[in-house]
């Protein structure tokens, strides 16, 4: 990786206070009126179902948050707001409507923020990366699955096979990279098929295609139903992945109060997601439509996603090492991050301290009938606390990597045992590569492990 760099400041934003009242309505051209009664509105483009975005998005919403900050900044201003969400299923649509002047804020993953500062600038409708939702700094949030029992192992298998993905997504971006480290070449030795996450779900139920590459929650929803095992764990490439706040420039200076208070909110959103895991779960689940514990695999206290708003630099550093990709994709011609990202928005409106940075990964249950989860420091605890549960009480379980970290449902994953210890894997290729590094170790089906640990 190019050594780490640090956005430069940009100017600071005007403060809202120093500019007429309605000098702009927001989700408009400017000097339109943005909503019923002289209302001035923003509107705020999410993905609901992109479940590391809900601090910004879904959760954000069913909290009330935003509209109570920006009720509260209004009466400083003497502007009364109202809020409009849209909701997409990925990030490209979200941008066309920002460069249309229709979107004043929106989160997305680090690919799609890169295509929304390259369309901005293009499109004379420039946009800011304020802050971040959600990230995984080894890349564990896109994974590559095939369908159940089916005979590919390693990615290198996949040499002659169709692959759906979204061009232009970050789980793009990891089968791109993962593929050129088996050797392959994305552009000849397999066939990328571009589809929507949910199209491509369903081709790999039908047989259409070999593989489906993509970002959370579409691996951990397909495993948890039995609809996919995992092929490639995104972790491997030890390359941070994250989902960020964009925000139009025109917007963040004409309204700037507007966007502290959505900052603000989102703060709040996190404090609520990082308190109260389980129920913030739980509450996303009944939004979306996800299940509760596929939620809980990404967004929970343990989870593969960690969220803070803080623009850190790694994250920044891993932002400058996408743009080859989606330049030599032939999506974008150049990107200046530094002139992207601009961290002043959130220190000007969050003076909150910060957050600890991620412990490792720790095993985790969820009881049936319980609010909360308990943790573990082995995997053989895991399974002995499995055992004991008894048949049926067991929501979910959850267990590290034992090479990369990221957590995965442990009648999911792939079990290892060996000299009286344990381990899990998300792939098999994973356990396979610690059994020939580890003499005397074997795969073990998950059942028996459970059988074994609790006897």
């Amino acid at each position: 990786m190019k050594k780490k760099r640090l956005a430069r400041p940009l100017a600071p934003l005007a403060p809202l206070a120093l500019l007429l009242p309605l000098v702009a309505a927001c989700g408009g051209p400017a000097g339109a009126d943005g909503g019923p009664g002289g209302a001035v509105t923003v509107t705020v483009g999410y993905q609901s179902k992109t479940i590391n975005t809900v601090t910004a998005g879904t959760l954000l919403r069913s909290l009330g948050y935003f509209e109570e900050e920006l009720a509260a900044q209004g009466r400083k201003d003497g502007v009364r707001y109202r809020v409009v969400w849209q909701d997409y299923a990925t990030g490209a649509p979200i941008t066309a409507q920002m460069t249309a002047g229709k979107i004043d804020i929106g989160s997305m993953g680090d690919f799609p923020l890169l295509l929304n500062a390259a369309r901005g600038r293009e499109l004379k409708e420039p946009t800011r990366l304020v802050s971040v939702t959600g990230y995984n700094l080894r890349g564990g949030l896109n994974t590559v699955v095939t369908a159940p029992g089916s005979e590919l192992r390693t990615l290198a298998d996949l040499k002659g096979k169709r692959v759906s993905t979204s061009a232009g997504s970050a789980a793009d971006g990891t089968l791109v990279r993962a593929l050129r480290r088996a050797g392959l070449d994305p552009a000849k030795d397999v066939s990328k098929l571009n589809q929507q996450p949910s199209v491509g779900a369903s081709a790999l139920a039908g047989g259409s295609v070999d593989a489906l590459s993509q970002f959370v929650a579409w691996p951990g929803l397909l495993a948890f139903q039995g609809k996919a095992q995992a092929l490639y764990d995104g972790a491997e490439l030890d390359l941070p992945t994250f989902h960020g706040v964009t925000v139009r420039e025109e917007f963040a200076r004409e309204r700037a109060g507007a966007l502290d208070a959505f900052l603000r909110a989102q703060r709040r959103a996190t404090d609520r997601l990082r308190s109260a895991p389980v129920a913030s779960a739980e509450s996303v689940a009944k939004e979306t439509g996800l299940p509760a514990e596929v939620v809980y695999l990404y967004n929970g206290a343990r989870g593969i996603a960690t969220f803070d708003p803080e623009l850190r630099p790694e994250l920044l550093a891993a932002l400058e090492e996408d743009v080859p990709v989606l330049r030599e994709a032939g999506l974008v011609k150049d990107v200046d991050v530094d002139a992207f990202v601009d961290p002043a928005p959130l220190k000007r409106a969050v003076t909150a301290a910060g957050y600890p940075r991620a412990e490792a990964a720790e095993a985790e249950l969820w009881l049936r009938g319980r609010s909360t989860t308990r943790a573990f420091g082995t995997a053989a605890e895991l399974l002995r606390a499995v055992a004991a549960a008894g048949p049926g009480a067991v929501r979910a379980a959850y267990v590290p990597d034992a090479a990369t970290g990221t957590p995965w449902f442990a009648d999911r994953a792939v079990w290892v045992e060996g000299g009286g210890t344990w381990h899990a894997f998300v792939t098999r290729a994973a356990a396979e590569r610690w059994v020939a590094a580890h003499a005397g170790s074997r795969i073990v089906a998950y059942a028996d492990a459970v059988r074994a640990a609790g006897s």
